[in-house]
């Protein structure tokens, strides 16, 4: 009796198949390769900013005083009770709170504004070739290149009331004031900070405006010189409709940067500015670390944090909608 071996029949996987797994892993490793690049980065970042961010957060909702210091986490819960007193404009702490807002806001604009329109008419003549552009290119850079606290420190000595240059040159030389100023103090330090601010950031706005410049076809301004465009038209009808994209980011940047500034009024004012410079980073910081109260100053710091966000949205909001008016 013979019995039949049943075989199971042999299959045969094809070159390509046996391929496709490892082309598939590989695709796989090529994908996550530049995640995995960039995991240090972002951790860098969570430790950095996000978690200083939410433990801020839950700052502003307890009553957080010099008491607490040693053992924040202890600190009993006040609830919405901090933000309370920071928007209560009729107390005293509102009221602070709201003057040094406007003051903020004031200087922003026009720090900003002068820091674009030097900016942008430094690059604008620096497109014409010239002997010693380069070193005027390089010049002009100083002022962002020099490390804040030496820079504004040599302002403060420049401001100075009986020997410093500035009223050296607009008393003494120029006559133009009855008696030295002080810069420091009272209502003038407005204006001695607005003047260190627009000299310290109008070199970021040169820099980038002269880097969008070098995008716009030299053809475009030939074409309008022949059609009897003089410079004023060809700036206005060439130069800024093509830096519109530029500019978005830069007034935005500029903004950000400006109204978050605590480097220069701390420099040049020291813990306690004047009221007429009484930037809101400076008056958070003396919320928070002169009066030992760091649960109001930790609202206050939210609320600020919401403004910008609020503001940078609706920025983007405008300036997406401008695009999409300009295309069609």
């Amino acid at each position: 009796m013979t019995s039949t071996a049943f075989k199971e029949p042999v299959r045969r996987t094809s070159p390509g198949a046996a391929r496709e797994p490892r082309r598939r892993t590989g695709r796989i490793r090529r994908i996550g390769l530049p995640y995995l690049l960039l995991l240090p980065a972002l951790l860098l970042e969570l430790l950095v900013h996000l978690v200083p961010m939410v433990i801020g957060t839950v700052m502003s909702f307890k009553e957080l005083t010099q008491f607490y210091i040693r053992d924040w986490g202890s600190a009993p819960w006040s609830g919405l009770g901090n933000y309370k007193v920071s928007v209560d404009f009729d107390a005293p702490v509102g009221e602070a709170l709201l003057h040094s807002f406007f003051v903020t806001v004031g200087f922003t604009l026009l720090s900003v504004g002068l820091c674009w329109l030097i900016g942008t008419a430094a690059a604008v003549f620096m497109q014409d070739t010239f002997r010693g552009r380069g070193l005027l290119r390089a010049l002009f850079l100083v002022p962002y290149a020099l490390p804040v606290y030496a820079a504004v420190i040599t302002w403060v000595f420049m401001f100075q009331h009986d020997n410093g240059l500035v009223n050296h040159v607009l008393h003494d030389q120029l006559h133009l004031t009855d008696k030295p100023s002080f810069w420091l103090i009272g209502d003038n330090s407005f204006y001695a900070l607005l003047t260190v601010s627009v000299w310290k950031g109008w070199p970021f706005a040169f820099l980038i405006v002269m880097a969008g410049l070098q995008n716009i076809p030299k053809e475009l301004y030939e074409a309008a010189a022949l059609d009897g465009a003089g410079v004023w038209q060809q700036i206005r009808r060439i130069t800024l409709p093509s830096l519109r994209p530029v500019n978005q980011v830069l007034v935005l940047v500029l903004f950000l940067w400006t109204f978050n500034d605590f480097n220069t009024p701390y420099v040049l004012f020291g813990k306690a500015a004047p009221e007429a410079a009484d930037l809101i980073s400076v008056h958070i910081y003396q919320a928070s670390f002169v009066t030992w109260n760091f649960g109001t100053g930790a609202a206050m710091s939210v609320l600020l944090l919401l403004f910008l966000l609020v503001v940078t949205g609706v920025y983007l909001l405008f300036t997406a909608r401008g695009r999409r008016t300009a295309d069609v």
